[in-house]
């Protein structure tokens, strides 16, 4: 009798187990970034998974204002202070106009904005929604990729900068 149950419970398991989808599956760190501010403080962390072949930034920034504030890829992985300039432009491999807005809009670089809230504290995780290899190529080019918070927020439709405003934090994707 008990070697009946036995087997019961192990095939219960096993068909409980195959129930579970890809997205059950944990994620893997493939990268990460610290974001620091102009003064070089430390202000949060970027991490890029990858999660039954699909790629998500999740990022975590403290210490800055209240509010939403524009998110980018950039083309460049250098972050050099004061103003982070030397991150280039926003990375946009495929040549699109920024923004989700704008007509023949957003390319890779083109993130949601990142709210803010009275402790001064913002964090989500966003899908990057093309082709896990093709985007890795991209982040991980000859230049590297960094990860910048704007002063503003991004209004998704202004070609190439969504209006956003200075650089306030910036972090360069390396990975794990």
């Amino acid at each position: 009798m008990s070697r009946i149950i036995a087997l019961t419970l192990t095939f219960s398991a096993i068909s409980l187990g195959a129930c579970s989808t890809m997205a059950d599956l944990p994620a893997e760190q493939v990268a990460s970034a610290t974001l620091s501010a102009p003064d070089g403080t430390p202000t949060g962390m970027v991490v890029l998974l990858s999660n039954a072949g699909r790629l998500s930034l999740s990022v975590t920034a403290t210490g800055i204002p209240e509010g939403q504030h524009g998110f980018h890829l950039h083309t460049t992985g250098a972050c050099k202070v004061p103003d982070f300039v030397s991150a280039g432009g926003h990375l946009n491999p495929t040549g699109k106009q920024h923004g989700t807005l704008s007509q023949g809009g957003s390319h890779l670089g083109d993130l949601p904005n990142l709210v803010a809230g009275s402790s001064q504290t913002a964090s989500t995780t966003i899908e990057l929604n093309d082709d896990r290899e093709q985007i890795l190529s991209w982040l991980f080019d000859a230049d590297g990729t960094a990860v910048v918070i704007h002063a503003d927020a991004d209004d998704y439709m202004i070609n190439p900068t969504g209006n956003a405003g200075s650089r306030i934090a910036c972090g360069v994707l390396k990975r794990s």
